[in-house]
């Protein structure tokens, strides 16, 4: 191991532990408090939550506390904490987890929104990318998000394997991001030349567009869950919230943003696809970045 990898270890678990530490000071500051919530939220729905939880605070009076990361970092900062109300990851694959671990109330999951998996590329496509197959020439720089942690992450190693191109597209991934808003902004910024990541990445970026995948190179389709923490004291108005999410106000946000309000809105891109359900990585699993 490098000095350099070492101290980027070192920087990772002092960013988690401040994190942690910021988040207990939150949720000591709420307390029982029902007119005030703490969510942990992969960023795959970052932008529209955000603006949900503004128009939200402002109809309610309940303020909403929002954390966003990688579905994984944000699940085992919750379960280290032990604490957080509503657990909103990106994919379901990071809601079962949380339902296997007891971290939240599976009476109360609810489908927020539907996301497409697809290629995004820079702005006029400079590298003439227009298939999957097309990550494995020679010279085009890919990125995804970690598959250990991030919800879009371990989609693309699932469809990289699904299609048989994983040894052949592996060789060109340049860097893992941290989180779903991280691996978009790796081509908004032009650090690579594609990504493997949600089709609504495009409409968070004027600079990216999306090259959609051929329906049976789809093994699933995703969707952004929520549900009410067990830790939560403050079930109702973490439920209220969660409700609002799902309202014709809530959804329209997130149409706003480019997200999908329904299963047959998804099932257009991918007919046969699976939605839902929970992706492994393979035991043999190595970083793919080194």
């Amino acid at each position: 191991m490098t000095a350099n990898q070492r101290h980027g270890r070192l920087w990772r678990a002092a960013a988690v532990v401040l994190s942690i530490g910021v988040i207990l000071a939150v949720a000591i500051g709420c307390g029982e408090n029902p007119a005030a919530i703490t969510a942990f939220c992969g960023s795959a729905s970052k932008p529209a939550m955000e603006e949900a939880a503004a128009a939200f605070t402002g109809a309610t009076g309940i303020t909403v506390y929002l954390n966003f990361g990688g579905s994984g970092t944000m699940l085992s900062q919750m379960k280290i904490a032990g604490t957080g109300d509503l657990y909103i990851p990106g994919s379901p694959d990071y809601m079962v987890m949380a339902e296997r671990d007891g971290v939240v109330d599976a009476a109360t999951i609810k489908i927020i929104a539907y996301l497409v998996p697809a290629i995004l590329v820079q702005e006029g496509n400079p590298k003439d990318i227009q298939s999957l197959a097309d990550l494995t020439r020679p010279g085009v720089e890919v990125g995804i998000g970690d598959p250990q942690s991030v919800c879009v992450g371990l989609y693309a190693y699932e469809i990289m394997e699904y299609n048989g191109l994983l040894e052949a597209i592996v060789p060109n991934i340049v860097t893992h991001a941290e989180s779903c808003s991280q691996t978009a902004t790796l081509v908004a910024l032009k650090s690579v030349d594609a990504i493997i990541g949600w089709r609504v990445f495009a409409s968070w970026h004027d600079n990216i567009q999306a090259v959609y995948l051929e329906p049976d190179e789809l093994p699933r389709l995703a969707y952004i869950p929520g549900a009410v923490s067990s830790y939560s004291q403050v079930k109702a108005s973490a439920e209220e919230f969660l409700g609002f999410l799902v309202s014709a106000e809530g959804q329209a946000i997130f149409a706003k943003w480019g997200y999908l309000a329904t299963e047959a809105a998804a099932r257009q891109y991918a007919p046969q696809a699976e939605i839902g359900g929970e992706y492994r990585l393979p035991e043999s699993y190595r970083p793919l970045v080194q």
